[in-house]
């Protein structure tokens, strides 16, 4: 008897989907229009990413995190290298600098104005851990080491995720600074704050995985 009212349920279902048409909005950029209500920025994929789906955003960010301590945990039982190859000759050192500088001003800016144009924190660590890859390319790895450690990034970035989980879930539970005026610096509540802490924890992230990378299989 169980299965046959399985069967039904399954055939109303499909037959829903097939016959009673979806309710579409009028206007095709409605949703939009209220996203950018609600959340007070012109960039509505900030805003869904940070506002909408800020739970989902949290578990991108843990999963990011256990992505870099599973990176570190497979190479600690590897040798590493005994010499690494990098970059020597003068133009491919003042180009990989240059782009590191371009890489690095462009990471801040998007964690900056992330919400206001296209961009956000996602983009800005992954422009700053370019710039920290392009660095590694022409520098000592045991120089970027010593600044690694000496600055307690590892910690740092931690507590970075502790923030910004903190945040978000004062966020979702209601809580929200004031939202400020649309295309203002300073606008669209807790939004900014959330990108600037994934820029930071990407940034020192992938500064961590870029080192382990090089200790263990080099550059080039």
């Amino acid at each position: 008897m169980a299965k046959w009212v399985y069967v039904l349920a399954v055939l109303a279902f499909g037959v829903k989907m097939v016959v009673v048409p979806h309710p579409i909005s009028e206007s095709p950029l409605a949703v939009v229009a209220a996203v950018v209500q609600d959340s007070g920025i012109p960039n509505t994929v900030s805003a869904i990413i940070l506002r909408n789906r800020l739970y989902d955003t949290v578990c991108e960010v843990v999963v990011f995190t256990i992505a870099i301590m599973g990176v570190q945990k497979l190479m600690a039982n590897e040798r590493p290298l005994r010499r690494i190859y990098q970059l020597t000759d003068a133009p491919s050192v003042v180009l990989a600098q240059l782009g590191a500088t371009i890489a690095a001003m462009v990471g801040v800016e998007l964690a900056l104005r992330g919400h206001l144009s296209p961009g956000g924190g996602f983009a800005a660590g992954v422009a700053g851990g370019t710039a920290i890859g392009l660095i590694a390319m022409t520098s000592s790895p045991e120089l970027l080491q010593r600044i690694y450690q000496r600055w307690h990034i590892p910690t740092w970035e931690k507590v970075v995720v502790l923030v910004f989980i903190v945040l978000a879930v004062l966020t979702l539970t209601g809580w929200e600074l004031p939202q400020g005026e649309v295309g203002a610096l300073v606008s669209g509540g807790m939004i900014p704050v959330l990108n600037v802490l994934v820029a930071v924890k990407v940034t020192l992230g992938s500064w961590g995985m870029v080192l382990v990378f090089i200790r263990y299989r080099g550059l080039l």
